[in-house]
């Protein structure tokens, strides 16, 4: 196994690794730092006998969980990837199914994390340890702190680990270098996630304070595990838990209903709250599109929704640009027609109900709606606008009488099959970029990995599965149902909320349909429709619009891509890194492997 070689490389490196962690600790915190005459740890006992010393470790604790990223659109239907003429890309050999267990960290979007999340799991367990008979001289109010915030990261590891990979072995203390690796198994995804909420619930019991474990964010302190980061944990951990994929038996969806109860509860009694600051029209279109250019590193004081950024600021400019910005390098994940069509008018109304073909290339309208086939981009939810740039788009809000995006067939932003900077849809993704960002004017926004869009939406989902629609959940004196929580979400968009007496089956359509716009880009939708278990109805194939100018009119074509090999079952999970299996088998003879890999 990996784990096996980093714990045999352990003992060798360990004087490195707590030199760095030091050395991290001095440049986060501007400290200096008292080490020996020669600079060296000689082992993890000496690095717990000094304060600036644990501090080091527990930093290099984090930085092992997957950043969220623009790119896994393209690996959902969200996205049709401009890469995929180029032969042998990613997209191409993912697209056609062509992947293996072999090959799958090549092509995957994150790569194969088993190993990283393992040894971020280890450090936390080594950390947790050595923490609490540490002689250095500290307060206990900042060592239940510390431990707090080691448990919240081993938590989170375990959830970016299990929502990929599915169950796997639960170790809470370091393993040592004669770790016996036959013994161990993979615990069922309910197991793990027990573990999770009870490493938040730990968490959480630290005193709630700058020293402890706080709901505040203080200076040098981004990205740091938060109480709001642990109630995030077990909001998503335990809807995983109880949905199709998943569900063990160990988790019903009242169960989550409570959990995500609290866990949106307390985030809204502790001063988080959507986003709504207004935009300056020359800025963004509303405060849904304002809120992805606007930085969460401001110690709360604007963005109040954000509960933990993991990725970094991209380049949408460039990455997922338009052939008519400077400099850019490729078109991205072009948004699909499918992800279009699923955006409702302003009214609330679906515009299409369904397809009348099995190519999704005729849609049925729903004509209560005011959609017009002829003019498709009229009257849509404002999270329309701020998602995706479209034919006839306002470029540049600041000039909102120049550019427009062209991206009819001849157009300077229109289709291409062979240049990948061009469209391969007919649309570009706008979300995340701000139309003034360019090279030189780098200000393109972030991914944040938890937001408290989500934990309502996930409150949403657990309380009408147990409950329905309208039926209030009262945890600790507050009341929500299923619909106030998902209406509240679209209240910030301007839409109206979802109306009084549906049915659960109707709740349901609309709510995923909701949960899709919502998160749209937030890499949700790849582990939604794999949670969902509808992997074969979404990723099947997907679609585009090919627009065709002729004087002053305009004629919109649907057409379809090819079908999709990734789309099978065995695409539910990903499979274990076949040479970690290999090894696993040689210990045990037990195939750890995830079917169909």
């Amino acid at each position: 196994m990996v784990i096996k070689k980093y714990l045999q490389m352990k003992l060798r490196t360990i004087q490195l690794m707590h030199c760095l962690a030091a050395l991290l600790l001095m440049v986060a915190c501007n400290k200096k730092l008292d080490l020996p005459p020669d600079g060296r740890l000689t082992s993890v006992d000496q690095a717990f006998t000094d304060y600036n010393r644990v501090r080091g470790y527990l930093n290099a604790c984090y930085g092992f969980c997957p950043g969220p990223y623009m790119d896994r659109a393209s690996y959902s239907d969200e996205a049709q990837d401009a890469d995929d003429i180029t032969p042998g890309s990613k997209y191409a050999r993912w697209y056609a199914g062509s992947v293996t267990a072999a090959t799958f960290s090549a092509y995957s979007e994150d790569g194969s994390p088993w190993a990283q999340l393992f040894q971020g799991i280890d450090k936390c367990n080594t950390f947790l340890q050595h923490i609490r008979t540490a002689s250095v001289i500290v307060t206990d109010e900042e060592k239940a702190g510390w431990t707090a915030q080691a448990r919240t990261l081993r938590a989170l590891y375990y959830l970016q680990l299990i929502k990929r990979y599915g169950g796997a072995p639960v170790f809470d203390k370091p393993l040592g270098i004669d770790h016996d690796f036959s013994k161990d198994h993979r615990a069922k995804f309910g197991e793990v996630v027990k573990f999770i909420l009870g490493d938040c619930d730990s968490a959480l019991a630290a005193p709630n304070s700058q020293l402890g474990f706080s709901w505040n964010i203080y200076d040098n302190q981004f990205g740091i595990m938060t109480r709001a980061v642990a109630y995030a944990i077990k909001s998503e951990a335990v809807t995983y838990a109880a949905s199709p994929l998943w569900s063990d038996g160990s988790y019903t969806w009242a169960d989550a209903t409570r959990v995500n109860g609290e866990a949106l509860f307390q985030c809204l009694a502790n001063d988080y709250k959507l986003f709504d600051a207004v935009p300056s029209p020359s800025t963004a279109q509303n405060a849904y599109a304002l809120y992805f250019i606007t930085s969460s590193n401001d110690q709360r004081t604007v963005d109040k929704e954000t509960i933990y950024q993991s990725g970094g600021q991209m380049q949408v400019w460039k990455y997922a640009g338009m052939p008519s910005t400077p400099y850019m390098i490729k078109a991205g994940p072009c948004p699909t027609q499918d992800l279009v069509d699923s955006y409702e008018m302003a009214n609330g109304e679906a515009p299409i109900t369904g397809y009348s073909d099995a190519g999704r290339l005729t849609p049925m309208v729903n004509s209560a709606s005011g959609y017009d086939p002829a003019n498709p981009y009229a009257g849509r939810d404002p999270r329309f606008y701020a998602s995706i740039y479209y034919n006839g788009a306002v470029r540049y809000l600041n000039n909102p009488a120049g550019q427009t995006v062209q991206s009819f067939a001849g157009g300077a932003d229109g289709i291409s099959d062979n240049d990948r900077t061009h469209t391969r849809t007919g649309y570009y993704q706008r979300k995340f970029n701000n139309s003034q960002s360019g090279q030189g004017n780098d200000a393109d926004g972030a991914i944040r990995l938890f937001r408290l869009a989500e934990l309502y939406l996930n409150f949403a989902e657990a309380a009408y599965q147990s409950a329905g629609p309208d039926a209030p959940v009262t945890i600790n004196g507050t009341s929500m149902t299923a619909r106030e929580a998902v209406s509240a979400v679209r209240a910030r968009a301007g839409m109206p909320g979802f109306p009084l007496g549906m049915s659960n089956q109707d709740f349901e359509q609309k709510y995923r349909n909701e949960r899709r716009i919502e998160l749209a880009f937030e890499e949700h939708r790849y582990f939604d429709v794999r949670r969902w278990k509808i992997l074969g109805q979404t990723d099947k194939f997907v679609t585009g619009m090919r627009i065709t100018q002729n004087g002053a009119n305009l004629t919109y074509t649907r057409f379809k891509f090819a079908d999709r090999g990734c789309s099978a079952d065995k695409y539910l999970m990903y499979p274990i890194d076949q040479d970690e299996v290999n090894k696993i088998i040689g210990l045990s003879g037990v195939n750890w492997q995830n079917q169909g890999w």
